[in-house]
């Protein structure tokens, strides 16, 4: 199948906005705690998935029909291992299946390598207008530890470039590594904030099924921070962030008013997303239903599937109401803004108070882990924190 490049015919939701994900594989090498769809190959055989990336997405647009597009996101693997000319075809693409008047965000994320930060010019000239740096941290022997590629030195230069390329730039670090202590954290995050631009994803480590680390825990190489340890760094990382003007809008995100990554709230916020390239998932309505989408997570096999089908697409599923409730709540409550009533109904069918255990919320609303008031529910700073143990027994 040709790659096609005439606009979808319209369809009755055209006036829905739409976030694109575009997963691309592939890695120089595999992070020992990362457990994303992320592959290594030598070399990576970027024209085929590139080529692939564009047929999905037009079979994608094909039976979505226009939107408006708020945003792109490039991640992965590493997706500033891609040539810029793929990136900005992708771009052109959806910017003619799914035209809009605003200017979407278009994000990609990097590493601080020579070799991705040689191409950020070629990048912002593509069409990309956002970058998110995978930093992870700012001191050598972490960064070793970590099975990261780049240093601490390469790190903060790639930031300084790409702050003046890009107007909008994040960047992530990992924090409660194995021996971090309150100081050592402190000390690095506020090196961290007096580099950022607006945005920073902190991430605390853990320890994910089917991962080198996993294995390394289990044999205690790896020790991490107890839970009030791991509590105590959570806490001192909002105040920190705060007194730099960064506000925590979601459980691991923190910017500046005005600032947030708007592709990341429209997950959040329970919003259509179509996921495509390996293993990328999606929450779509080409219809009057709402569609769990999942494309195959080997790269070779989707790339097969593309070139055949037009699409990788491996499962997709008819959200019932009480699947959409559990989800918008689950995304919904790791936002400080947390979950709007009325908008829940009507994106679920279902009231807010029918979707979980009452007496559990009250318990938690006295406790001061939610807020419950205006038609509002969030998660208050010290619920967020425990957030997934309260989500197991709140969400019917």
């Amino acid at each position: 199948m040709s790659v096609g490049h005439q606009k979808p015919e319209p369809a009755p939701i055209a006036e829905k906005g739409l976030a694109l994900y575009i997963h691309w594989p592939f890695c120089l090498s595999k992070c020992p705690y990362c457990d994303f769809n992320s592959h290594v190959r030598q070399p990576i055989p970027s024209e085929r998935f590139v080529r692939a990336l564009r047929q999905e997405l037009f079979w994608e647009a094909q039976r979505l029909g226009p939107r408006r597009l708020s945003s792109i996101f490039f991640g992965g693997g590493t997706p500033s291992l891609m040539p810029p000319s793929g990136v900005a075809d992708l771009i052109a693409d959806a910017r003619t299946y799914f035209p809009t008047e605003e200017e979407p965000e278009i994000t990609l994320e990097a590493n601080p390598t020579s070799v991705e930060t040689g191409r950020l010019q070629d990048f912002r000239s593509a069409g990309v207008n956002r970058v998110s740096l995978g930093i992870q941290a700012l001191n050598d022997e972490s960064l070793h530890a970590l099975g990261r590629e780049h240093s601490a030195a390469q790190a903060v230069a790639a930031l300084e470039l790409a702050r003046g390329i890009f107007p909008r730039v994040s960047f992530d670090l990992i924090y409660a590594r194995p021996g971090q202590n309150e100081q050592a954290w402190r000390q690095e995050l506020e090196t961290a904030l007096s580099l950022v631009s607006g945005h920073l994803s902190l991430y605390q480590l853990t320890i994910e099924t089917g991962t080198k680390f996993e294995a390394l825990f289990r044999q205690g190489r790896i020790i991490l921070p107890e839970e009030d340890e791991a509590a105590r760094l959570y806490d001192m990382t909002g105040e920190i962030a705060a007194k730099h003007g960064l506000q925590a809008y979601e459980v691991s995100n923190y910017a500046v008013p005005g600032q947030e990554s708007r592709h990341n709230l429209a997950y959040w916020r329970y919003r259509d997303y179509a996921g495509i390239g390996p293993g990328a998932h999606g929450r779509v309505t080409p219809g009057t239903e709402i569609l769990a989408t999942r494309r195959h997570r080997a790269p070779e096999i989707w790339a097969e599937r593309v070139e055949e089908n037009g699409t990788g697409l491996s499962s997709e599923t008819v959200l019932q109401a009480e699947d959409l409730a559990r989800e918008m709540l689950l995304m919904g409550l790791r936002l400080s803004s947390g979950v709007d009533e009325q908008a829940f109904q009507a994106r679920t069918g279902c009231p807010l108070l029918g979707s979980v255990d009452r007496e559990i919320l009250r318990m938690c609303v006295e406790e001061g882990y939610l807020l419950h008031e205006g038609g509002i529910l969030a998660a208050t700073p010290r619920g967020r924190m425990l957030l997934e143990a309260i989500l197991g027994r709140l969400v019917l």
